[in-house]
């Protein structure tokens, strides 16, 4: 039956309409199978992490599981390593982290084997080291790190993934990741990294408090050198948000001494100020710094921000090739890259090298370990 009424063709109109509507409605199909294409879920990462049993691989394994290292979609299977005497410890963290039931957490290996422990991993986050304990001579820890280190970089060598990306918390951090370097020769150079963005993060909330500012407006401190006391926390090239647009902290901290002197000793002893509180070494900081360090390194650096590495120098701003050593970079695409042209005034020089000259002592002790 067809109805028009004053020259209009109702039924052509209606078919027209109908037609329209289920062009609509299969493109809406389309549109939903596409983005159901999209989040077909990812492959598991492996991350193994040694020393988890300890304080700040209590600490670190939650936030990974939860999605704070990798982000909110890629799934991961935890590798947790430690010694014998820990096992009941491992074990109690592999219950916790499956009594969690964190969506992206697809499996957990806890185990004492480091050949089982580096089986195809794609992180590994090196914790577990030798602590110095009271009369210890600083060749007598270097000793016992350099074995455990040795032999970490042989199992990863033989063991993880192809293109495994290492980072390194235990200290001394950037002389470990320099042996675990020199043993572990199949692995990219490139992928072996050590942890400063502890004392980057400590600088930045420093200069915040400060300012009385929140700590995301205030970007672009570096912590050059060695994680230890002769690190330099920069903040030559800091610049604060503010209202009208990003300035220079220079403008806004006019007591020059304070960013020249207390600054530098707040970030440089903020590690044994926790100690003297808490009793204990900092766990929460130094695991949150990690999951910041992988995730930057992975998913990349906010555009104008460069965040502090210890990397393997390749001679930029007159450090020695070779040592691992602290510097500004910025990340994309799983890849990092130092950040050059710098202005480096003689004041920073000085500290700068006195790090280098450290590190170089370090490297020095170390290989005198290895021959001994």
């Amino acid at each position: 039956m067809d109805f028009v009424i004053e020259g209009i063709d109702y039924t052509s109109v209606i078919q027209k309409a109908l037609v329209l509507l289920s062009c609509v409605a299969l493109s809406w199909k389309m549109i939903i199978y596409m983005c159901n294409l999209l989040n077909i879920e990812q492959d598991p990462i492996r991350v193994l992490i040694t020393g988890a049993a300890g304080n700040i691989g209590y600490a670190i394994a939650p936030m990974i599981a939860r999605g704070m290292m990798l982000g909110p979609d890629q799934p991961m299977i935890l590798h947790l390593l430690d010694i014998e005497p820990t096992s009941r410890s491992l074990e109690a963290l592999k219950m916790e982290l499956q009594d969690s039931a964190f969506p992206l957490l697809k499996g957990v290996i806890a185990t004492t084997n480091v050949v089982e422990a580096c089986k195809d991993v794609n992180i590994a986050i090196m914790i577990g080291g030798y602590p110095r304990m009271a009369g210890m001579e600083r060749k007598d820890v270097m000793s016992k790190n350099v074995v455990i280190y040795k032999a970490q970089a042989s199992a990863l060598e033989n063991y993880a993934s192809e293109d495994c990306k290492v980072l390194v918390v235990a200290n001394p951090a950037n002389t470990n990741a320099l042996i675990l370097k020199e043993f572990a020769p199949s692995i990219p150079e490139e992928n072996i990294t050590c942890l400063t963005r502890l004392d980057h993060n400590r600088a930045l909330a420093q200069l915040a408090d400060k300012l009385s500012v929140p700590v995301s407006s205030v970007k672009n401190v570096i912590v050059w050198g060695n994680h230890s006391s002769t690190q330099y926390p920069d903040s030559n090239h800091v610049t604060v948000s503010t209202q009208a647009g990003d300035r220079p902290i220079k403008e806004l901290v006019t007591d020059q001494n304070w960013l020249k002197n207390e600054f530098i000793a707040e970030v440089q002893q903020r590690g044994a100020a926790v100690l003297r509180a808490r009793r204990q070494s900092s766990a929460l900081s130094a695991a949150s710094a990690a999951c910041d360090h992988i995730r930057d390194w992975f998913l990349g650096t906010p555009k104008g921000t460069w965040v502090s590495m210890g990397v393997c120098s390749d001679g930029s701003y007159g450090i020695p090739p070779g040592l691992v050593y602290s510097f500004p970079v910025i990340c994309e695409k799983g890849s990092w890259k130092i950040v050059q042209g710098l202005s480096i005034d003689e004041f920073s020089r000085e500290k700068m090298d006195d790090s280098a000259r450290e590190l170089a002592e370090e490297k020095d002790l170390a290989y005198s370990c290895l021959n001994a």
